[in-house]
């Protein structure tokens, strides 16, 4: 056991004196510093088959759970990117959860929203690349951290991929995006997102990983994921903590599409919030 494991151990009884375990999304007491209480686990909703072999969009459950047919977007339209690892679908518990890690300080959650996004993405190769999301400097320097690459560094503890956290740069203070359609969007992501100079290095001929912790109308994904195709990606998957989808799934109420960004760019109920 390496050292730190071992001063870690050491810490934890003082720690959890000080600071008792409580469940992040209802305050109830716990066994340990991570994870939520069995009531709250319940209310996440974990992405299930029978689901888009493309995109992991959820399909309808008469379809089999072996089955893996291409919802009808993609059927349309074939994706560029290779497939989407949500580890959850973005409802109540979910947004509380990306709130409280996003814009309450509680970047501890990034530990357990990471394991479970590595458990979706599965086994990765050591040479894939993890890169985040970017944030430009000035919402870095507000917020004190990039959420998105908290996730990802946890996510290469877990699987030994490597991650890269400025691969990606924001070279513009896009204004936030809560309430805005998909072609608004775009819009206002346009020429905002490049791969950096490291980044051309580190991502050339190479798997990427996208990590972000919302996938709301795949907007600022489609942004990031064009900058690291041209610049020499072999191919780009994304991963993300909580996906936005529509309508009712069986037993969990999602967050309406209108509703995405009450989360990402600024709380529900702060002036301002779309």
């Amino acid at each position: 056991m390496s050292l730190p494991s071992r001063l870690s151990g050491a810490l934890k009884p003082m720690i959890d004196l000080a600071y008792p375990p409580r469940c992040p999304l209802c305050g109830d007491a716990l066994g340990t510093q991570e994870g939520l209480c069995l009531d709250c686990w319940a209310q996440l909703d974990i992405p299930v088959a029978p689901q888009c072999g493309a995109c992991q969009r959820p399909l309808p459950a008469s379809l089999g759970m072996d089955d893996a047919p291409l919802c009808a977007p993609c059927m349309k339209e074939a994706p560029r990117h290779s497939g989407i690892a949500a580890a959850t679908f973005y409802n109540d518990a979910s947004r509380k959860l990306v709130l409280s890690f996003k814009h309450g300080g509680r970047i501890a959650l990034a530990r357990m929203m990471g394991r479970l996004m590595a458990a979706r993405l599965g086994p990765l190769d050591p040479e894939t690349v993890l890169v985040p999301v970017p944030l430009h400097r000035w919402r870095i320097w507000r917020r004190g951290y990039n959420q998105s690459g908290l996730l990802a560094t946890e996510i290469a503890r877990i699987t030994d991929a490597r991650v890269v956290l400025d691969a990606l740069e924001r070279t513009v203070a896009t204004p936030s995006l809560g309430g805005l359609g998909r072609q608004a969007r775009s819009k206002a992501l346009q020429g905002s997102i490049r791969v950096s100079a490291r980044g051309l290095r580190m991502i050339a001929g190479r798997r990427v990983v996208l990590v972000d912790d919302v996938m709301t109308s795949g907007a600022t994904a489609d942004a990031c994921l064009t900058a690291l195709l041209k610049d020499g990606a072999h191919d780009v998957r994304i991963a993300c903590f909580a996906r936005v989808v529509d309508g009712e799934r069986g037993g969990s109420r999602p967050v309406a599409a209108d509703r995405e960004n009450e989360t990402p760019e600024v709380p529900f109920g702060t002036p301002g919030a779309a």
